[in-house]
């Protein structure tokens, strides 16, 4: 898992091709004025998915991974917290579902506060759980950038 805030330059290390590119996007677009669903960046190889909803309560929130795929999760107005956990650390609750590219896993314990500016990029190996209030409940639009898992990526 990373978490930073978009106005600060590209970490210290080299990120893969795509998911610099999805920071470039997010820098480069005002995420507030974007209309609400998919919208291809690169096909299913990069795409984003623009969202607004409430955050929830913790038992109403799900903590899941994907194979196949890389989010960057950016929040572009409100704040939220984000469950994150190692994915060795965590017990599966439902089986990877292939066409959906998910797996869900019983409930972790550690938090991150993301908020308007900030995103979080969890790979495979992360279970996360997005949508928790963050103190009291609070609309949320947010950037969930889906960067295809491959040899390039």
């Amino acid at each position: 898992m990373i978490v930073a805030r978009l106005a600060n330059p590209t970490p210290l290390f080299q990120l893969p091709s795509r998911l610099a590119r999805a920071l470039d996007y997010l820098r480069a677009t005002d995420m507030r004025s974007v209309p609400i669903g998919r919208h291809d960046l690169d096909g299913d190889r990069l795409f984003a998915l623009v969202q607004e909803y409430t955050t929830r309560a913790a038992d109403q929130c799900v903590w899941e991974a994907h194979r196949r795929y890389i989010d960057v999760q950016f929040v572009a107005v409100g704040a939220e917290r984000m469950g994150y956990a190692s994915l060795a650390q965590m017990r599966e609750r439902d089986a990877y579902d292939a066409a959906r590219d998910v797996a869900f896993f019983e409930p972790g314990e550690e938090f991150v506060t993301i908020r308007a500016g900030m995103f979080a990029i969890f790979g495979p190996e992360d279970v996360h759980s997005p949508g928790h209030v963050a103190g009291q409940p609070g609309l949320v639009r947010k950037v969930v950038i889906k960067a295809m898992l491959n040899a390039e990526c």
